[in-house]
């Protein structure tokens, strides 16, 4: 059956490679985002506020807030999703990308969103980042560990985590209820979040991440010099992935295998750029706090990179998989990870296993097509 679907927001990839899912099986798909900052992912309708960054000084955005409890940019990206919205009618399925549907005061995105409710069919919520049950979840310890776990062991962390905390608040509770009422459920795109969701009535369960591997070329692990291992860093969720084990980790193999080895970090880069940038790396450290892969571990698995990231005991079970045999399980444990990466590079051969194990296990798990099949099969119910 032929249908209309409206994606809102891009955190990733994963509306992009969805929508190419969609469409390779006939369907018609719109994407409205922001490009997510300096990370520029495509959209098809862009509601990326710009008066922050070309005519409004920081002080004067400051104390607007101040004054009136709401970010003036909130003001600008309502305004244009409001423009837009008229065009936003007519369609058999809308998925927001997160409870924070447009990133702004929920103040401002009640009005806006019931009138996308009324003018359009069933509505979706995805779970592939920070939400109130997430949050509520983490904060609970439920978890060995998590993104919340900086600010659990340091409460002085507490501003750094701002974002995350807000969906605690009483503004972003009532989102999520108004949410939650006009929605058909929830769907989890990894095991961070299929765990706190499990008891939740709504939730509709997992489906993974969809990778577009038609666009992803598979490249063999060759040696012909040192080992190369990449560590891309976004400064703002540093604390929260767990970069600095990976800091002390490599400080440790360099002063051992300085020979061995070459490290290149970068950090806070588009996404264009990101992902050109460790094409030539054997080994990439993506994130600590984490049960599942994110969505650059992924695509840099369908690369056929050896990943350090989230493959915790659950992860294992639910794709009956062995541990170390497609990605390497980083624990926030800097001389543990020193010795996962030992082990790699005293033993390359291991290097090319993983790295076969990790493209086949993408294409088998994630294929964006097959990925974008079980998201029809969800709307459809």
């Amino acid at each position: 059956m032929y249908m209309k679907i409206l994606l809102i927001g891009e955190y990733s990839r994963l509306h992009n490679s969805l929508k190419e899912g969609l469409q390779a099986l006939g369907h018609e798909v719109l994407l409205v985002g922001d490009g997510d900052a300096f990370k520029n992912y495509p959209v098809d309708v862009n509601i990326n506020p710009t008066i922050s960054s070309k005519y409004l000084p920081s002080i004067l955005r400051t104390l607007f807030l101040k004054l009136f409890k709401i970010d003036i940019v909130d003001y600008e990206r309502a305004y244009k999703f409001k423009k837009v919205l008229p065009k936003l009618k007519g369609f058999d399925i809308v998925q927001f990308i997160n409870e924070d549907v447009l990133g702004i005061h929920p103040k401002l995105q009640f009005k806006l969103l019931d009138q996308l409710f009324k003018q359009n069919g069933k509505s979706f919520l995805l779970c592939c980042g920070q939400d109130h049950v997430s949050i509520a979840y983490a904060l609970k310890g439920k978890v060995k560990y998590s993104i919340l776990t900086p600010y659990l062991n340091h409460p002085n962390l507490k501003k750094r985590y701002g974002y995350s905390l807000k969906y605690l608040s009483s503004p972003y509770q009532k989102l999520h209820l108004f949410l939650k009422k006009h929605i058909e459920g929830v769907i989890a795109s990894d095991i961070d979040y299929h765990l706190p969701y499990q008891q939740q009535d709504n939730y509709l369960g997992l489906i993974p991440n969809p990778i577009n591997v038609d666009k992803i070329d598979y490249m063999p692990m060759e040696f012909s010099g040192k080992i190369k291992i990449f560590h891309g860093i976004n400064e703002k969720s540093a604390i929260k992935k767990g970069n600095h084990f990976f800091e002390s980790a490599l400080a440790i193999i360099e002063q051992n295998y300085a020979d061995k080895i070459e490290v290149l970090t970068v950090k806070s880069m588009p996404y264009q750029e990101y992902i050109k940038r460790y094409d030539e790396c054997h080994i990439l450290l993506d994130q600590v706090y984490a049960y599942d892969q994110g969505y650059n571990a992924l695509e840099a698995m369908a690369k056929g990179k050896v990943v350090f990231s989230g493959a915790e005991q659950e992860w294992l079970d639910y794709y009956n998989v062995a541990e170390d045999s497609i990605v390497i399980n980083a624990l926030p444990d800097a001389e543990a990870i020193a010795k996962k990466l030992e082990w790699l590079i005293l033993n390359p051969s291991e290097l090319v296993k993983i790295s076969k194990n990790a493209r086949s296990f993408i294409e088998k798990e994630h294929h964006y097509i097959n990925c974008a099949k079980c998201y029809l099969k969800v709307y459809q119910k």
